[in-house]
């Protein structure tokens, strides 16, 4: 894999979206094909023996490099939305993250009981977002098994709160 060529399409943004806070922009990732092909293709080549039956997606960002994998995988598309955001009857569950609170939502019709799932973000930073999509998925009776990120924050600890689940990601960062 062209990890300098990750490297340079992501951007660093100081004290967003508070101060203190080192933000790891995927946009530049997506205005790079290159780059973002080599996500997705990275991605396919980790967990083309996987099989899962679904991958599901945080919102919003993470939407962005689940759907193309979930199509050339030929495995459905789960979106985990913000509360209030979806029509159907839901499951929910609110958590912590690094600089506040959230709640996020599946459609419960979206689960089947016995399912193997993957679930995909753009950025693992503390791993409560993605704690929190496991929660969902459980509640209808699947399973999660892997977790992916296009970045990893592993000084946040997100392995500790994540496991027993493995946790991918393509590039790390460690407080730059």
């Amino acid at each position: 894999m062209d990890i300098e060529l990750l490297d340079k399409a992501i951007r660093r943004v100081p004290d967003f979206p508070k101060p203190g806070i080192l933000f790891y922009d995927i946009t530049g990732v997506l205005v790079n094909p290159e780059a973002f092909k080599l996500c997705i293709d990275e991605m396919v080549s980790i967990y083309k023996d996987g099989n899962f039956d679904a991958v599901a997606a945080v919102e919003s960002r993470g939407f962005l490099f689940a759907a193309p994998f979930a199509e050339r995988l030929g495995i459905p598309l789960v979106l985990i939305r913000k509360k209030g955001k979806l029509p159907g009857d839901t499951y929910e569950c609110s958590y912590s993250l690094e600089y506040g609170t959230a709640t996020v939502e599946v459609h419960k019709s979206d689960i089947k009981k016995g399912q193997k799932f993957l679930v995909v973000d753009d950025l693992i930073a503390t791993g409560g977002t993605l704690a929190a999509s496991k929660n969902l998925i459980e509640q209808g009776g699947a399973k999660v098994t892997d977790f992916f990120g296009i970045i990893g924050l592993p000084a946040l600890n997100y392995e500790k709160i994540l496991s027993p689940c493995k946790v991918t990601t393509l590039i790390n960062y460690d407080g730059e």
